[in-house]
């Protein structure tokens, strides 16, 4: 819980006019089987989504170099990988940052995530087999054990797990794609709903209500009740996270 507090933390300062800054975190790349190109751009990425490179940090090629243990070419690809992801800006006479996400973008993306989310349970319900469905059931059972225990992070990864299950079942890689660069660029805020001192009581329940309704129309291979109801959850997060945004902290 502290560990998403201090991403409200940070947040709360970027929507106030400040920037917050961090020393630059560890981000050494151990030599496994995977692309070296892709290790570095998933553990930079990774880092800009998690909070150890807060919004603002300036990514300085030569540490990054340094740190990861790897070449300049290496490390250049990955930024530009993340500039297209919408994680990473060039500012002028600065070089590259982590972009902060402005209240009125997160906005915009949430209703784009409205749509494509929507869109993808749909999907699901036509093409997912059984065996998915009863993945995506399981799924939603961690996620109601994970909101009984009150710990965001918690509620954050089962929560990504439950929509990695119904994106993949869905059966379209470029939706998946859109989706999960999406899901990357919001993470902050969705950190921030889930741990806000002002967060609504009623919140974790309805969630979880809408989420098993959901399943309940999959299940029944209703696919017009499983877009509508996937829109609502959607724009239920969307109303939680611009009230949480505007809220002082206490």
């Amino acid at each position: 819980m502290k560990w998403c507090h201090n991403i409200v933390l940070r947040y709360y300062d970027l929507v106030n006019g400040r920037t917050f800054l961090e020393p630059l975190p560890s981000l050494e790349v151990r030599k496994f089987a995977a692309p070296l190109r892709q290790q570095v751009l998933d553990g930079l990425r990774q880092a800009v989504i998690d909070g150890r490179l807060a919004p603002g940090a300036r990514l300085i090629e030569r540490e990054l170099i340094e740190m990861m243990g790897v070449s300049r070419t290496v490390v250049r690809e990955a930024l530009r990988q993340l500039e297209s992801e919408g994680l990473v800006a060039i500012v002028p006479n600065k070089g590259p940052v982590v972009r902060a996400l402005s209240p009125a973008e997160a906005k915009d993306l949430y209703g784009i995530r409205v749509v494509l989310e929507g869109h993808a349970a749909r999907l699901f319900v036509q093409n997912a087999g059984e065996a998915q469905v009863k993945q995506l059931a399981q799924a939603l059972d961690i996620v109601a054990g994970a909101y009984q225990r009150g710990d965001a992070q918690e509620i954050l990864d089962t929560k990504n797990r439950f929509y990695e299950v119904l994106f993949a079942g869905a059966g379209s890689e470029t939706l998946s794609t859109m989706l999960n660069t999406l899901h990357a660029r919001i993470w902050r805020w969705r950190a921030l709903g889930l741990s806000h001192p002002q967060r609504s009581a009623q919140s974790s329940k309805q969630s979880v209500k809408n989420l098993r309704a959901l399943l309940a129309a999959i299940r029944k291979r209703e696919a017009d009740a499983a877009e509508t109801l996937t829109r609502l959850e959607a724009q239920r997060a969307t109303a939680e996270v611009m009230r949480l945004i505007e809220s002082p902290l206490v």
